[in-house]
């Protein structure tokens, strides 16, 4: 990763404060491209106002996160399905 990128991992605490449980292993589907990754893979950019996942295969956005007080607001941008598989 560069210095304006990271990895989905470094979003892995606030994924868990936010669905309650670890996400990086959760997959997800790109509504643009149709590719499938776990949040983990996810390309985060962290200098906007809140961090911009994106997808790794084709850059489309997958989910904005902004804190904001007192809450997390979640935008979800192309993320066609998210799966979590139990266990």
């Amino acid at each position: 990763m560069s210095d304006t990128h990271l990895d989905g991992n470094s979003v892995g605490g606030l994924l868990l404060e936010v669905f309650g449980r670890e996400m990086t292993a959760a997959q997800g589907r790109c509504g643009a491209c149709g590719a499938v990754n776990v949040f983990a893979a996810l390309v985060v950019y962290r200098d906007a106002p809140g961090d911009v996942l994106r997808c790794p295969s084709c850059g489309s956005v997958v989910m904005v996160m902004v804190s904001l007080p007192g809450c997390v607001r979640v935008s979800f941008g192309s993320l066609s399905w998210m799966e979590i598989r139990e266990g």
